[in-house]
């Protein structure tokens, strides 16, 4: 494995596994309906983000980095959608026997991806730092992001089973409602970090 490519594997993996609010809501999706009701949502992060990365990465970054008042703007949109996410996390009731509901599917969670302030953050940061003129766009691009889908499971799987494990200990609703609203909270409290990034 060359230089480059060990870099961006490495940048990929600390993407994935530092906490954030897609590893909080996959924690809470573990312990609140287990690991394969969270297999749409981790498949939503994973292809969600790596698409939005090539995209980045092939030029729509510029857009934003031109027009900064659009970043802002979907900074704002995203941390008020995040804070109803914590809200429904919050206030879930608990699992019913035999139901696979999740915080988000699939789809909610790929779409989720566009108004996460950290994944906007990160794809400009990989888009930027992992383009180079030595190789065509295209290649690259597609580069990067099959390293990140790559590497998106087996770094989310983690939160999944640390969210199923703590479910074992979560002997009452009560408890299990306390767990909630910690995670809701931990989703609240990774927005700032975000929001008041330069």
């Amino acid at each position: 494995m060359n230089a480059p490519l060990l870099s961006l594997v490495m940048f990929a993996v600390a993407m994935y596994i530092t906490p954030g609010p897609n590893n909080v809501m996959l924690a809470s999706s573990g312990a609140n309906h287990g690991v394969r009701a969270t297999v749409p949502h981790m498949l939503g992060i994973a292809c969600g983000f790596s698409v939005m990365l090539m995209l980045v990465s092939a030029g729509l970054g510029t857009l934003l980095l031109i027009w900064p008042p659009l970043l802002s703007a979907m900074r704002i949109i995203g941390a008020a959608w995040m804070l109803l996410l914590a809200w429904k996390i919050a206030t879930a009731p608990p699992p019913r026997e035999g139901t696979v509901r999740t915080v988000l599917g699939f789809f909610g969670a790929s779409a989720f991806q566009w108004i996460n302030p950290k994944a906007w953050l990160i794809a400009l940061g990989a888009g930027s730092e992992f383009m180079s003129s030595g190789q065509p766009p295209a290649v690259q691009v597609g580069r990067i992001g099959l390293v990140f889908l790559a590497v998106a499971f087996p770094c989310m799987l983690p939160w999944v089973l640390l969210g199923k494990g703590a479910r074992r200990l979560l002997r009452s609703n009560a408890q299990l409602r306390a767990f909630n609203i910690a995670m809701a909270l931990l989703l609240v409290a990774s927005l700032i970090p975000v929001l008041i990034e330069d």
